[in-house]
């Protein structure tokens, strides 16, 4: 490091304040820079910077913060359509839902610090995401999340996923937003890494959207909220680095969440949005006062000045340092209208909060902080965002990737002895088995909008209209891993069948990109490979992104962990229900239903070939075999599929719907007969192995369920032919009757009693 040493010797100049630690390269390795970025600190200043500058640097240019492994790729994703009002870029998207109205949401993570401590890890995730939404406007109405564990067996996975699940509910509970859908999966993968993705979507008025870039040279700078603590300094650094052995030591990284103050600033911020107080407002997420100080200023093309004195503080003594990069949560930075600091002061006192003046906007480009009469920060704004590091980091090509993977095709492929058997080992694994367990510790039902939990995805009642949003939260990680090209469209492809599972149009999506080291050039490939599946799904389907999250470096050296997570780039779908009354579910409602397959129409012009084996659930559960190549996904088949299902549901003519995925056929009639307390008899096409027909994980695949009144209208509408080239792709099988106590030989009340237990066996053992 002897030629930065050599540069800063000729910029070095008096220390600032109470800033004046030397600068040298462990300090700079502390702070998570390269000796190549610190380079660049010093080419920017023109000189060495203190303590405080070089921290503030360190978290503007984290991963965590600037993207700057992905940023070169996020850009292949679409993000606009006619509906989209605001893309990637601020807090949350935002999508047009008509009548006025706006759906604001986003899915973010915070897996480091759920492993660290996981109740106010994954609380203050919820958090985080409730404010990304509702500082845009909106009423936060349903979070959702996305949780994966390691395996049920390691020493310390029960305490995590206990943690973990307490935390969601604990806050959600408390702020009031019901938690409606969500997916939980185990894989050793997570052992020493979980992930937490926390997901809230809220409703505006479409010409009442908040932004966060701020303007008007000479405006006030607000601080709202709780006070500034020591709690979760260094926490966006943390988040963008593989865990050591140490990963208890950084315990004092996570922040700690009050969801009682988090409910007063919600009612708070969105009284003062109802005036025309403010010019820009922004959320204190990672990197607390330092990114959203810089993120405003940045988006606006305006400087900013803080005086660090008139912080709100709750411990004595804090440095400028602490201050900026302090995580403390429900803490909010506004900038208002000349005068109208007083009017917005006794809107946040009578709901107990803090409220401080603490700098203004300039037209100096910089950011300049003041603390007891001195300048201890002095900082041009470009470097620190627009102008942040990218990298466009080395990554093995398909072919090489499938190499380095040792993903070939199946040989030997096994065969089902006995059906039943399979089935009900598969609903009792932990893959399947009911989540009943955590979904009952979050409140689903407050708001009473809700109007499904559970099935394909949740929905909530649009307020005061017969509208409805449906949420779902999906991945696949095991198919990202073996073809991250193909499990990037899978898992786009899955979050848009499940949506039109309920009668909802599809309408934009969120992510939450959880991979590890991208200085690894087969994680990079995980990383680009799914970033390209994502965007070509996106634009088949015409399901743009509007939000979004990355998190790297989810991997881990700590005891008894193992090394990367699978790629998991996990996706939140929002779509719109014009009446809810239409709503549809998954579970068999009448006995004498007839049950069709509604499948790409290789199903009906058998192709054994195609029956896909490869990477199933059954396959790992039933035979311990990890092995072939993940299902392909036809996404013309995938919107003709979708076109279908929703014509008849809008029709009328289904009584129950549920999308195939994992554990194929077998499992999603399984989980039809539990959801409805009724059994069928169905029959196999002989043309495939029982294992093909029914395990296989093909995608662009539904079941539904038509009462004995409506099948000459539904026959009607089949006959009528394809509305579309792609609905032309897809055909219908007929696979049985709602009917009787049993499926596939097996008691429904067997098949519950195996899927309840092992939760129920886990947490009470």
């Amino acid at each position: 490091m002897g030629d930065w040493r050599e540069k800063a010797e000729r910029f070095k100049r008096p220390a600032m304040s109470d800033t004046a630690s030397a600068i040298t390269p462990e300090v700079v390795e502390q702070h998570g820079l390269s000796p190549e970025e610190y380079e660049r600190v010093l080419n920017a200043l023109g000189r060495e910077p203190n303590l405080l500058e070089l921290g503030i640097f360190s978290v503007m240019w984290s991963e965590h913060c600037s993207y700057k492994s992905s940023r070169l790729h996020l850009k292949k994703l679409p993000t606009e359509a006619e509906w989209v009002i605001c893309g990637p870029g601020e807090n949350a998207g935002v999508i047009d839902i008509g009548d006025g109205q706006a759906a604001i949401f986003k899915m973010e993570s915070h897996n480091h610090p759920s492993y660290i401590e996981p109740y106010q890890g994954a609380a203050t995730g919820v958090g985080g995401i409730l404010r990304d939404v509702f500082t845009m406007g909106a009423r936060p109405v349903a979070n959702a999340n996305a949780l994966r564990f390691g395996r049920p067996d390691h020493p310390k996975m029960k305490h995590l996923v206990q943690g973990v699940v307490a935390g969601i509910g604990g806050y959600g509970n408390c702020v009031g937003v019901p938690t409606v859908a969500g997916e939980t999966n185990f894989d050793p993968a997570y052992d020493g890494n979980i992930l937490v993705n926390a997901m809230t979507v809220g409703v505006a008025d479409a010409d009442k959207i908040f932004y966060s870039a701020a303007t008007g040279v000479g405006n006030p700078i607000v601080y709202v909220g709780s006070k500034t603590g020591r709690d979760g300094i260094h926490g966006a650094t943390m988040a963008s680095a593989d865990f050591e052995e140490d990963a208890e030591a950084k315990r004092p990284t996570v922040q700690v969440g009050d969801p009682f103050t988090e409910k007063l600033l919600i009612e708070a911020c969105l009284e003062l949005m109802a005036t025309d107080a403010i010019v820009a407002i922004q959320d204190m997420g990672a990197a607390g006062l330092t990114s959203s100080s810089v993120e405003m200023a940045s988006n606006g093309g305006v400087g900013i000045r803080l005086k660090m004195d008139d912080v709100p503080q709750r411990e004595e003594g804090m440095t400028p340092y602490e201050m900026m990069l302090s995580e403390s949560q429900e803490r909010m930075l506004m900038v208002l209208k000349p005068g109208k600091e007083e009017m917005a002061r006794a809107i946040f006192e009578k709901w107990e909060l803090d409220f401080a003046v603490i700098g203004e906007v300039t037209d100096t480009g910089r950011m300049v902080l003041d603390f007891e009469g001195e300048t201890v920060c002095d900082i041009p704004l470009g470097p620190l965002a627009d102008d942040a590091p990218l990298y466009d980091r080395p990554y093995l090509s398909r072919e090489e990737y499938t190499q380095w993977a040792k993903i070939t095709p199946m040989k030997n492929v096994p065969d089902s002895a006995n059906v039943g058997a399979d089935l009900l080992k598969l609903m009792g694994s932990p893959a399947l088995a009911s989540r009943r367990w955590i979904f009952e510790q979050y409140d689903r039902q407050v708001g009473a909008d809700t109007l499904q939990t559970g099935g394909d995805a949740g929905v909530v009642r649009v307020h005061g209209t017969k509208k409805a949003l449906a949420i779902s939260t999906d991945c696949t990680p095991r198919y990202v891993h073996a073809d991250p090209y193909e499990g990037g469209k899978q898992a786009v492809a899955e979050a848009y069948r499940n949506l039109c599972a309920v009668g909802a149009k599809p309408l934009a999506i969120t992510n939450c990109l959880n991979f590890a080291n991208p200085q690894r050039p087969e994680i990079m490939a995980q990383i680009v490979h799914a970033l390209d599946g994502m965007g070509e799904a996106c634009r088949t389907l015409d399901f743009p992104v509007v939000s979004g999250n990355v998190s790297l470096y989810n991997e881990s050296k700590a005891t008894g962990g193992g090394s990367a997570i699978l790629p998991t780039p996990a996706i939140g779908g929002v779509g719109l229900i014009a009446d809810y009354d239409k709503l549809t579910s998954i579970g068999f409602k009448n006995e004498g239903d007839a049950i069709y397959l509604i499948a790409p129409e290789f199903w009906a012009k058998p192709d054994p070939v195609r029956s896909h084996l490869g990477k199933s659930l059954w396959l790992k559960e039933v035979h311990g075999r990890d092995e072939g190549r993940a299902p392909p996904v036809d996404l013309l088949a995938e919107r003709g599929a979708g076109q279908i299902v929703l014509k008849l549901i809008d029709e009328g003519l289904l009584s129950a719907v549920h999308d195939c995925s994992d554990g194929g056929l077998a499992v999603t009639l399984a989980e039809m007969a539990l959801a409805g307390g009724l059994g069928a008899d169905v029959t196999a096409n002989e043309a495939y192995t029982p294992a093909q027909w029914w395990f296989g994980e093909d995608q662009s695949r539904y079941v539904i369920t038509v009462s004995p009144d409506k099948v000459e209208a539904f026959n009607a509408i089949v006959a009528e032919g394809p509305e579309s080239e792609a609905a032309a792709l897809v055909g219908f099988t007929r696979l049985g009757t709602v009917r009787g106590d049993s499926l596939l030989g097996v008691k429904v009340e067997n098949l519950r009693a195996a899927n309840e237990a092992f939760f129920q066996e886990w947490m009470e053992g």
